[in-house]
């Protein structure tokens, strides 16, 4: 499978609904092990779930079309996970109710981060969005789409 000489351990978490106490707690857990340079973490959501049969409809003809509101409202929460505060991403979540499966893996991540820079005493990572898709681009009331987005999480020198 991978082409390596030093074994290694997968550690699976699923991440089901917490609450933002919850979450900080399991990101306080968490925060020595993503400290360690030798931890890799990978944390898997799909973004915006839009249409009818994911009962979420959110649009703002402002934006123009409605993949475009989409697209928008998706921006504005990776811009909320970019800013490493889960008190940013929970509040935007409330706003918007944007369908983010991961949102609480996201969040218990956000945490982790928070308190593993709390304990340094500065911010030493950037989230970095690499890519953004749509599975479909909605231009009417009866479409469907779900979107995704891939960031990495970087140490800044």
């Amino acid at each position: 499978m991978f082409l390596t000489r030093n074994p290694f351990t997968i550690v699976p978490l699923v991440v089901g609904t917490l609450t933002p106490e919850i979450e900080a707690a399991y990101g306080e857990i968490l925060a020595p092990y993503l400290a360690d340079p030798e931890t890799v973490f990978v944390i898997s959501s799909d973004f915006c779930h839009w249409g009818r049969r994911f009962r979420f409809q959110y649009y703002d003809q402002a934006d123009g079309e409605i993949w475009q509101s989409i697209e928008k409202l998706d921006l504005q929460g990776m811009n909320a996970i970019g800013s490493l505060d889960p008190e940013e991403f929970t509040a935007y979540l409330r706003k918007y109710g944007n369908t983010i499966c991961g949102r609480r893996g996201i969040s218990v991540l956000l945490n982790a981060i928070q308190k593993m820079n709390r304990d340094r005493s500065k911010s030493g990572h950037e989230l970095r969005f690499l890519k953004y898709a749509q599975s479909s681009q909605c231009r009417s009331l009866d479409d469907s789409s779900v979107s995704y987005a891939a960031a990495s999480l970087v140490t800044r020198h």
